[in-house]
């Protein structure tokens, strides 16, 4: 598979009460706002919400899993949380090949995450190394 502008790649994940759990646990991100409904109902949010970089990690999902016949390595990646991720929503992480260098094997992708809504939750920008 050899890339192109404007390639895009995605994967779905449904985020769960034992995924954020989870991802408390290895990460060590134990704020309340992720775990303890009764605080999270204080908040601006109303409810529980994930962790941010748990959504974001979808797009290392898309990367590590879509483009695994190209086996790439992730340089650097921008993001910017526009929207809460909630337990029950289910995220698409989508990468799109915006630019390929000529001189060097790196790629830039825009990337997102989407509710089942279509709802903006993430939007970024990540470079990659496509080896040998």
């Amino acid at each position: 598979m050899t890339l192109k502008i404007g390639d895009t790649f995605t994967v779905q994940k449904e985020v769960t009460d034992e995924l954020i759990r989870k991802f408390a646990d290895v990460s060590g991100d134990y704020n309340p706002i992720h775990l303890d409904e009764e605080f999270a109902a204080t908040t601006r949010f109303g409810k529980r919400i994930a962790h941010g970089m748990l959504g974001a990690s979808f797009i290392s999902a898309v990367l590590g899993y879509k483009l695994s016949e190209q086996k790439v390595v992730y340089l650097s990646q921008s993001l910017k949380f526009v929207a809460p991720v909630f337990i029950g929503d289910t995220v698409t992480a989508k990468a799109v090949v915006k630019e390929i260098r000529e001189d060097k094997p790196i790629v830039t992708i825009e990337t997102t995450c989407e509710n089942q809504n279509g709802e903006l939750l993430i939007t970024g920008e990540g470079k990659i190394m496509v080896l040998p």
